[in-house]
């Protein structure tokens, strides 16, 4: 390890990012209006914000702020106009659509964390600039699947697939589960991602499946080591058996969240209270009810032209 050189307190500062960059060796005059510069004082303030960011959603602002400072790195900040945002988008997104919408998600983020009281920037230069639409989502595992899975997993795969089919959690949110969670017949544990507390019931069939659960201290799944699971070690473990047996193909963690979601929509909950119980947005549970919706949609159509020909029929 080199020197430690000790940089001024305040790192909204521009004397900061000029300490900063002499660290890293730059010499001569350090630009602290341009958009590196501010990609710099926005990753360096995510300790200090008033809602905390996820690791995962810090890696991703990361990835997608790199297309950022690469496109426009030497840019001064507030010559970035939306034209110049929608131009990169649409770049983006004409093969890699994903991708635009992060990029668009982490700029946007950005610019707001910049407006207003901070003033590093005068407006916000994504306004108007709108994303890609979004394909189906991930798919929620078949009734071929969830038979499957129901009459063949064991183990720490099984707890791990009734947990994700029945609360509708993150995997990331799954490994953390335990006794200590429950809250009066329901899990409330704050979500590792968006930090958002949903109150999720406890189901009859997850209930039966957890008194069989041995009570401990620490999460619900553990390895043979006695060590937590993390998502990465629960994803191989499922690699593994969906090599195994095809029947798993195309089966994945975040399905099950799409199941669960699908499984209290059938059941006649609103968007609001299976927001509430999963911890999921109303567009976002909307968005994977869609399926759900339609087939009742359509087969209530099914229904009462049935109803109404058989009507016909008697009163001839």
């Amino acid at each position: 390890m080199g020197e430690r050189i000790k940089l001024p307190n305040d790192p909204h500062s521009p004397e900061f990012w000029v300490a900063v960059r002499q660290a890293q060796g730059i010499v001569g005059p350090v630009a602290t209006d341009t958009i590196s510069a501010l990609i710099d004082a926005y990753e360096a303030a995510w300790p200090g914000l008033p809602r905390k960011l996820a690791d995962s959603t810090k890696e991703k602002y990361r990835q997608s702020l790199r297309v950022v400072r690469e496109a426009w790195g030497n840019l001064q900040a507030e010559s970035l106009r939306p034209s110049h945002v929608q131009a990169l988008i649409e770049t983006l997104g004409a093969t890699k659509p994903g991708t635009a919408n992060n990029v668009l998600d982490a700029l946007r983020a950005m610019c707001r964390w910049a407006c207003g009281p901070r003033e590093f920037l005068s407006r916000d230069p994504t306004q108007g600039v709108t994303h890609f639409e979004q394909g189906e989502g991930h798919k929620p595992w078949t009734p071929e699947q969830l038979a499957f899975a129901s009459d063949n997993l064991t183990g720490m795969l099984r707890r791990a697939y009734v947990l994700g089919r029945y609360t509708g959690q993150r995997i990331s949110d799954l490994v953390r589960l335990g006794w200590t969670d429950i809250d009066d017949g329901g899990f409330n544990l704050r979500q590792k991602k968006t930090g958002a507390r949903p109150w999720c019931p406890i189901f009859s069939e997850l209930e039966v499946e957890m008194s069989t659960w041995e009570k401990r201290p620490g999460p619900f799944l553990l390895q043979e080591t006695g060590k937590p699971f993390t998502t990465n070690g629960l994803w191989k473990k499922l690699d593994k058996v969906r090599e195994d047996h095809p029947q798993l193909a195309g089966a994945v963690w975040h399905g099950l969240r799409a199941n669960a979601v699908i499984r209290l929509r059938q059941d006649g909950y609103t968007s609001m209270q299976i927001s509430d119980a999963v911890g999921m947005s109303i567009p976002m549970v909307e968005r994977y009810s869609r399926y759900a919706d339609r087939k009742a949609g359509g087969q209530a159509i099914l229904l009462s032209m049935k109803e109404r020909k058989q009507d016909k029929t008697v009163k001839r």
